[in-house]
């Protein structure tokens, strides 16, 4: 029997489950998808935290404690989600030791209210850092104008990042440069680069969906052929920059100092079109160096019926460009849909984080009542 997420793990990419909860961890889940379904990272995200909350009795002692306390919700939030975390970095950490840090991460997104204030975003960063005290860490800082110094800062002082909501080539260029300033920076305060680790995070799927709601808007059949093939070749646009990036004289004088590069990675895997393949995003975006987060649902699919044939990202290039150049051809705005997505993007965590504070805030409540 074929074990398809070993074949992609032998291709270079790196398997990271979009998902984490206070149940998969005691449960032992976690670790079971580690042993055997080749995961070897965890993401997680405002939505991910408010959903986990929603559900079960998971977080009941956690909070009836809290409540006991009198801690705001500000806190009790962050002690609930630091727990989680700081939890499954101990689960991946065999993984992280093993691989000598690339993989074995568990990322933790600041405050995404704060996806506006540069000075504050590296502040809640550090205190992440602080609170989680693991080395597999990363904080995830969104691609914001204001998060790209947030990011260089963050960096500069040790603390590996997970840059997240890229969804512009031209942003995704500011963002490695960014990181390069950051480990510049780093190594003139005396870091050791080798423990400076980052990602960053390109998003597919949502690129598909606002790019095919304007193409069906449009109705020619020139606009509707070119459905649901703006997310590969924008990924794959994307990985052509990184290799440029990564062959430049700036990025070799920072490996030669013991640099790891920016690896990309392929976020919003989950086909939200029935009408598709639930894996395209998996078995389509193949290459080295590679980490795909995906949604449990994906991960399954991927491994009942995924198809690796191999690397799917180089070599596409020139079909990338003429797809990107069709659509502007028709009418799509490429800079407006990036614009959108990154706005909607942030919009939606800092929906969910008041979500999450909302149902904290119930609970906090509701066993300080009971107590």
């Amino acid at each position: 029997m074929s074990d398809i997420l070993k074949e992609l793990s032998d291709e270079g990419v790196s398997i990271w489950l979009d998902d984490i909860s206070r149940e998969r961890l005691r449960t032992g889940n976690l670790a079971e998808l580690v042993k055997d379904r080749h995961v070897v990272g965890v993401t997680s995200n405002p939505t991910i935290f408010a959903k986990a909350l929603s559900k079960g009795n998971a977080y009941d002692d956690q909070v009836r404690d809290l409540a006991l306390l009198g801690v705001d919700v500000e806190e009790a939030s962050r002690a609930i989600t630091t727990h989680d975390i700081r939890w499954g970095c101990d689960v991946l950490r065999p993984v992280y030791d093993r691989t000598d840090g690339v993989d074995g991460r568990v990322s933790i997104e600041v405050d995404p209210r704060l996806a506006k204030d540069t000075a504050k975003t590296v502040a809640e960063a550090r205190m992440l850092w602080w609170l989680v005290d693991r080395p597999n860490l990363f904080i995830k800082i969104p691609a914001t104008p204001e998060g790209l110094p947030a990011i260089t800062e963050t960096l500069a002082q040790g603390i590996s990042v997970n840059v997240t909501l890229i969804f512009a080539l031209e942003r995704y260029g500011a963002v490695i440069d960014a990181f390069f300033a950051g480990l510049e920076r780093a190594r003139e305060n005396g870091h050791d680069l080798s423990k400076i680790a980052s990602v960053a995070s390109f998003f597919v799927s949502r690129v598909d969906t606002e790019i095919d709601k304007r193409l069906d808007k449009i109705g020619s059949d020139a606009a509707t052929s070119l459905r649901s093939k703006a997310g590969l070749a924008n990924a794959r646009l994307a990985y052509a920059l990184y290799e440029e990036k990564f062959g430049t004289g700036r990025w070799k004088a920072l490996k030669d100092a013991g640099a790891r590069p920016q690896r990309p990675l392929w976020a919003s895997t989950g086909v939200k079109d029935p009408d598709l393949n639930d894996t395209l995003y998996v078995d389509e975006l193949v290459a080295p160096g590679t980490v795909n987060t995906m949604p449990e649902a994906t991960l399954v699919a991927e491994a009942d019926h995924g198809q690796v044939r191999g690397d799917t990202v180089r070599g596409s290039y020139g079909d990338a460009r003429a797809h990107m150049a069709a659509l502007k051809e028709v009418g799509v705005d490429y800079d407006d849909v990036v614009r959108v997505l990154e706005d909607e993007g942030v919009e939606k965590f800092a929906a969910s984080w008041k979500g999450m504070l909302d149902s904290i805030t119930g609970e906090l409540e509701s066993k300080k009542a009971g107590a």
